[in-house]
């Protein structure tokens, strides 16, 4: 697992404890039902960055490539 991956799972825990009727210690603050937008709102945004970080183990790169003109190979032969 990574560090991206962990907080993801942190934020699944959380959310899963406040649904059950929890009160939870998160970061160092206590969280209940009234924090369940803020746990949401902050694993959506870590699954964001798990699925970058997944698409870039994919694809190998971090970035895409583009090729523009009238060069062979770029699909205006």
């Amino acid at each position: 697992m990574t560090a991206t991956t962990d907080m993801l799972a942190s934020y699944l825990a959380a959310e899963a404890a406040i649904l059950a009727g929890k009160t939870i210690q998160f970061n160092g603050r206590t969280l209940t039902n009234e924090n369940l937008s803020e746990i949401r709102k902050g694993r959506q945004e870590w699954e964001k960055r798990v699925a970058v970080e997944q698409g870039r183990a994919r694809s190998g790169l971090g970035y895409s490539v583009a090729t523009f003109g009238d060069h062979p190979g770029c699909g205006r032969d």
